[in-house]
């Protein structure tokens, strides 16, 4: 699969491998798991995050609104919302890479001119006809010169990201590296830093001018774990993305108990939320 279509640099981590239409706004995408992954994948090699389905149905969606929908290269993406639910006893690693496929619907679909500006997709996720997700996905897209216009001269180039605090201990958020711990302490509990490296080659597999959504949803699975004090494994993403996180001021997260399983997850930038999540757990 070319990974300008899922707006990826690196062939590492395109996940997808092809796809074909199956009915008016319908489409089947096919994709590849790895055994092993930096991040996605269980210290021990046994089991997939969630956020692997995560980024694979955000692949999905890019994919076909480029290759069906005649939506060029230099447009740029806009989350709006990210639904996901998935089920956490078939994310297993099996003896070769898991190959699913991921069934979309695309709805809501606005144009401008004769191509779209906004849509919505459910998805779901199915390995070896099993489902193990479904979501709900909404985005905007815009043309290079408008996103420049929106981002009123930021680029990659122009904005420098805040230093990098010392981050959490990686065990405590179920990492093995430090470098992939994502949330740095305050004074304050269930408060953290978002530490945004932008040398991170999966979260920044290429430079951008502001903090990526998969950034923000590991802070969201980071403060979970956290919340719940590692007995319990986020298993379903409840994300609405209110405006961009810049590079160039502290995101702080912020994590209560929401309703059962659920962790509330806020990120706030000044005096706004930039991003909100309802994470549901399960236990481990």
């Amino acid at each position: 699969m070319p990974r300008q279509l899922v707006h990826r640099a690196a062939v590492a981590e395109t996940l997808l491998t092809g796809w074909r239409r199956t009915g008016t706004d319908r489409f089947t995408v096919s994709a590849q798991w790895p055994r092993a992954h930096g991040l996605h994948v269980s210290q021990d090699w046994s089991s997939y995050d969630p956020l692997l389905v995560v980024e694979t149905i955000r692949q999905s969606g890019t994919l076909i609104t480029h290759a069906e929908y005649d939506v060029p290269l230099d447009h740029q993406f806009v989350l709006q919302e990210f639904h996901v639910r998935t089920a956490l006893g078939r994310l297993g690693v099996g003896p070769l890479p898991a190959e699913p496929e991921v069934d979309l619907v695309f709805t809501d679909l606005q144009y401008r001119g004769r191509r779209p500006a906004a849509a919505r997709y459910t998805a779901h996720v199915l390995r070896e006809g099993d489902r193990v997700a479904t979501a709900d996905v909404a985005f905007t897209c815009v043309s290079g010169p408008v996103y420049r216009r929106l981002r009123g001269g930021r680029t990659p180039d122009t904005v420098t990201a805040v230093p990098v605090p010392p981050g959490l201990p990686a065990a405590s958020v179920d990492r093995a590296l430090a470098s992939d711990v994502v949330l740095a302490a305050t004074d304050r509990p269930a408060r953290w830093q978002l530490r945004v490296d932008t040398a991170h080659p999966v979260f920044f597999d290429h430079p951008l001018d502001h903090v990526p959504g998969m950034l923000l949803l590991e802070g969201a699975r980071q403060a979970a774990r956290l919340r719940t004090g590692g007995g319990r494994a986020p298993v379903a993403y409840r994300a609405h993305f209110h405006r961009y996180a810049e590079l160039d001021e502290p995101v702080w997260f912020e994590a209560q108990d929401g309703h059962g399983t659920d962790v509330r997850v806020r990120g706030v930038q000044g005096e706004s939320a930039v991003f909100e999540c309802l994470v549901d757990t399960a236990r481990r």
